[in-house]
This record gives C-alpha cells, structure tokens and sequence, in this order.
C-alpha cells in the first residue's frame, strides 16, 4: 500500500489543507460545551436573556464557521482522494495492457477487473476518509478529556478510566475483524469470476440447458461471501452495544460525581452539562474512528491487492532487445533446440540482430546464408517448443519449418493438437519456451513488441467488435485510414457488403461486442479490420468458420491477390480452406505430423488424410 502513496505526491497542498481544516472544525467543536456552560451559568442563572441571544449567536457563529471549515476540508479531501484514485486507475490500467497472455491467464480476467473497479474504489474511499478523519478523531478524544481537566480534574479522572476502556473493546474488536475483511474480499473475487462467466457464457448456458446448475453455483459463491459478510457484521456489531454500555456508566458516574460537587458548591451546573457534552463528544469520535479504521482495513487490504498486480513483471518487455547472451556467445537456456542443445549465434556483438546457428545440426549459418542469397525466409519456426506456466508437458514440440515471403500457409490438426498456440508465437502473445521464432531472419524477441505487431495483422478465433461505429472498429487497424483503404479492405474481407446494407454505411453503429451482427458478418469485419493496415503478416486463426464455402473460396482468392503479397497463415479445421495452401502444416498433440501440399499430404501423412475423408465422402 505504501507504494501507491506516490501517486499523491502531485496533491500535497490538498493533502495538507483538507486535515488542517478539519483540525479547525474540531478545535470550534470543543468551544461549544464551554458557551453553553457559560449560558447556563451566567445567562439562565441570572436570567440575562440578552446574554442567552449573545452565547447563541456565538454558538450559531462557531457552527458556520465549523460548517465552511468542513466543507473546505471535504473539497481537498476530495479532489486529492479522486485524483489518487485516477493517476492509480491510469497505471494500473496501462500496466496490465503490458502483460502477456501469460500474465493475464494467470491473474484472471476477473481478478484483474475487481483490482481495476472495486479495489481501487475502497483505496479512494480510504484516503478519502484518512484526511478528513484520521487526526480530527482522535484529536477530539484527547481534546475533550483535556478540556475536562481543565473544568474539574476529580470528575476528568471519569474520563481518563473511560476512554482506555473504549479504545480496548474498539481496538479489540479492530483486530478481530481486520483479517476477515480480507476473506470476505476475496470470496468477492470469486463471486465476480462466476458473474463474468456466466454473462459471457449466456448463450452456451443456454443452449446446453445449465441455467440451474450455474444458478445453484452463483448461490453458493454467494452464500459463502454472505456468511463471511454475515460473521465480520455480528463482530462488528458487538461493539456498538459495548461501548454504549461503557460510555452510558461513565455518563451516570459524572452526572452523580457533578451533583455531588454542585451540592457541595465546588462546581457549577453548567460544568457538568459541560463535561457530560464532551463524553458524548469522545463516544461519537471513537465510533467515527472504529468505522474510519474499518475502512482503512478495506482500504489497505485493496490496496495490497492493487500493489501486487503493479509489481507483477511484464515477461515481454516492450522494448525488445530481450535476448541474454553468455560469455561465448550462446543464448539464455529458454533458447535450445530439441535435444537440449543451445542456439548460437554465427557472429555479430552482444544484442545485435545476427544470424543464428543451430547447435544440433552445425550447418545452420550456412543454411541461413544461402537462403539470405535467394531470400531471407518471412517466417522460421527453429526447433520451436512451448510450455504453458503451470502445464504438465509441452504444448508445442520441436516445430521446425520456414516459410517464404508472400507464401500461404494451411495449419492443421484435430482440437488441442496446438494450432492457436503456434500462430500466437509469431506475434509473441506468448514466449518460446525451447527453439527461436524468426521474422525476416531476426528473432522476434528483438522486436520492439510495438513494432512486431505492426508487421503481423490477426483475426482471432472469436471475433470481436467493440461499441462505436463500423469506421472506429476498422481504424484500430489504421489510425489514419482513409475511407478507400477502408473500402479496399471491406472488398477483400468479402464485407463491402455488410457495410452498404447498414444505414450509415461507414458509420453505422456496433453494439458491444458486435451483437448487432451476424456470426459471419462480425467475422468478415474483423478480418477487414486485420486488412486494413496493410500487414507483412496476415493470420487468420480459425476466423472463416461461419463463412460459407463460396464466401470463403471468395476471401481467399482477394487475400492472395493483395497488393505486396502478405505471408498468410491459414488456421482452419477444414481442409477445403486450406487444400490451395502453397504448403499445408499437420499437427498432432503438439508435434508435426506432416509438411507439404495438399496432394502430397493425402499421399503421405495418415492424421492429414483422416481429417480429410472425416469432411469428404470418400471415393
């Protein structure tokens, strides 16, 4: 939580002025009981009625003035607690855009949203309070006990026996329920996680008639935080009885002190109305801190939780320029071929962008060499190998292949067999875990992730379209785009007519998430979307699915006859949008299972010649 205060360093007047103010209010706050002693003593007790109007101008004056006090006070409190709370939303915000897929598949999508609202909305609340509260609290406390010294120290001895004893039951109490606050945070966690998915998954709920069972789910999540929640309450609650108990037998013991003393003449009525004003003063201000301290606990606790997704390191540094070297020149022990042998590189200084040898077969420099005569290859996967955090066993096995410069390239292979995984690598969504991944013979590791992404454009399996017009959604491709890029892009995605059929066009509204689309017309879109920047680059992993056959033969045949001739890799589970494939990878759990054409695969590869007959009546 500590670390987060930096983010107030820019609100230092507010963060001083708004507990300075509320010092003032309090300081007006304990002359109250001191004019209404003065009006009981002197006013009511000579019957001075012009005296009385004075004391409670004087009281009406101390009340604006509290009044304004207050109000300024809250205005800095506030504007430095919002403040807090945007600088913090801005970092947190920017630094999970910097995560991989590996960090965001970690934390989880609804753990990363409860840091982003709901955690960062009880540290804001928590300064908040801190500078309004945190001193006037207690300022008050030892105020009024002061103040009672100075009216009568036997009757103040009430005070010094009281107060202890409140601090004990409201501290006690404090400590009780602090840890609890944090379960019942992270039950919330869980709560949200099961919300999430069952707003995303309406539709697979739905069609598979789970409704109850995610139901029944929801309410246990729910009951377990309510029981939480239900628990640190009783808790809580305790105290409110206690210090009443506490607060009530201190009042009955001053009243008959004070009577005893105004009968024996040693103190005035008004004295004692005083002293009784200011323990009533002392139990509302230990409330107020026992639920300040509550909040804080909130407020800390989010806090921490915020702090530990703001330390997280990001495996992908944006910059590139990742690669560690040793003394000899071999890469760091993520970069090794299948058997376990380091990639080298052939030659070239520490961090430069060289050719690279492989150790298992000792001829790659001169391989790359003369590949670099008749072309540097677009793409190489050099004995590629991936492992998820936390997966028993590689999802990608010795992947080794090249490709050329305007090639299109078919990825098959039954689900689960790594397919997504592979084409994720070439932008680096995910790290190597084995092997190297080149792009124009340099690895991509050494790419500027900015800079990668610009070469690749991706069209995900699941389409996504976000909330703004049509123009908006195809702009995320190109900024700057005019309106016949955009059309050119719409024509080759096969979209041109999506588009024309909208009222509006270009400008056309998108709901969140493209509900306002077809399937296939969300798809058509955000390959346009992926087209429109123009890329070296163009993957399309598995977007095609809702097409039709000639839709898709159509698709194929404009993206091949693109300006530039853009490298394609086509991820599909049929072998009709991928058999024209200039060459065609099989895979299977993870590991090549076969390379070549269409008609060399159907000769020689059982796992490609399976899949196919699966979708073709065999002849």
């Amino acid at each position: 939580m500590k670390k987060l205060l930096v983010y107030l360093k820019d609100y230092k007047k507010e963060s001083i002025l708004a507990p300075l103010f509320k010092m003032l209010e309090a300081s007006f706050e304990l002359i109250v009981p001191l004019v209404v002693t003065a009006m009981i003593d002197v006013g009511i007790a000579d019957k001075n009625s012009g005296y009385i109007l004075k004391m409670c101008l004087v009281m009406v004056a101390l009340g604006l003035i509290g009044l304004l006090c207050s109000v300024t006070a809250q205005y800095f409190a506030a504007k430095a607690a919002a403040g807090f709370g945007t600088r913090v939303r801005h970092q947190l915000f920017a630094h999970i855009q910097s995560f991989s897929f590996t960090e965001i598949d970690q934390e989880g999508t609804a753990t990363l949203i409860t840091r982003m609202t709901s955690d960062i909305n009880q540290v804001q609340s928590g300064v908040n309070m801190v500078l309004r509260l945190f001193l006037r609290s207690p300022f008050i406390v030892f105020g009024a006990m002061v103040m009672a010294f100075t009216i009568d120290w036997k009757a103040a001895l009430i005070f010094a026996v009281a107060i202890p004893l409140l601090s004990l039951v409201v501290f006690g109490v404090m400590a009780v329920s602090i840890p609890l606050y944090r379960k019942v945070q992270e039950r919330l966690d869980k709560v949200l996680g099961i919300t999430r998915e069952n707003l995303t998954g309406a539709r697979v709920i739905r069609a598979f008639h789970k409704e109850e069972e995610e139901k029944a789910r929801f309410e246990e999540g729910l009951e377990s935080l309510t029981s939480m929640q239900n628990h640190v309450g009783k808790i809580s609650a305790f105290m409110n009885p206690v210090t009443y108990v506490i607060i009530n037998g201190a009042t009955i013991l001053l009243l008959y002190t004070g009577a005893v003393q105004v009968d024996a003449g040693s103190l005035t009525q008004g004295e004692v109305v005083a002293l009784v004003n200011y323990m009533s003063q002392i139990l509302v201000e230990l409330i107020k801190l026992a639920n300040l301290i509550v909040t804080i606990t909130k407020a800390v606790a989010c806090g921490n939780r915020v702090e530990s997704i703001l330390e997280i390191q990001s495996s992908m540094p944006a910059d590139g320029n990742q690669l560690e070297h040793s003394v000899g020149g071999t890469l760091s022990s993520d970069f090794r071929t299948a058997d376990g042998s380091p990639l080298e590189y052939s030659g070239g200084e520490v961090g430069d962008s060289t050719e690279q040898s492989i150790g298992e077969t000792g001829n790659r420099t001169e391989q790359l060499e003369t590949e670099n005569q008749t072309g540097t290859p677009a793409v190489e996967f050099a004995h590629v190998g991936l492992t998820y955090q936390g997966a028993g066993g590689e999802s990608l096995s010795d992947i080794d292949f090249s490709v050329k410069k305007g090639e299109t390239i078919g990825i098959i292979g039954g689900t689960g067999s790594g397919k997504t995984s592979l084409v994720h690598l070439i932008p680096r969504f995910y790290d190597v875990t084995s092997g190297a991944v080149l792009l124009n013979g340099r690895n991509v590791r050494e790419y500027p992730l900015e800079e990668l992404r610009q070469k690749v454009g991706i069209v995900m399996q699941r389409a996504v379209l976000f909330k703004g017009t049509i123009r908006e959604n195809l702009c995320w491709g190109k900024a700057d785009a005019s309106e016949e890029e955009l059309y050119e892009a719409l024509e080759i995605a096969q979209a041109k007519e999506v588009v024309e059929g909208k009222e509006g066009s270009l400008n056309a509204p998108v709901e969140q998430g493209g509900k306002n689309f077809s399937g296939g017309q969300r798809q058509r879109l955000t390959i346009a979307r992926a087209l429109v920047r123009k890329p070296e680059i163009l993957i399309l992993d598995d977007s095609a699915s809702a097409l039709d056959y000639a839709t898709d033969a159509k698709l194929r045949k404009s993206i091949r006859e693109m300006e530039g001739s853009p490298t394609v890799f086509i991820v599909s589970q049929r072998t009709s949008s991928i058999q024209h494939a200039d060459k065609i990878i099989v895979l299977e759990d993870g590991e090549v299972a076969g390379i070549g054409t269409h008609q060399q695969l159907l000769e020689s590869c059982g796992v490609y010649r399976e899949i196919y007959e699966s979708q073709y009546k065999k002849q």
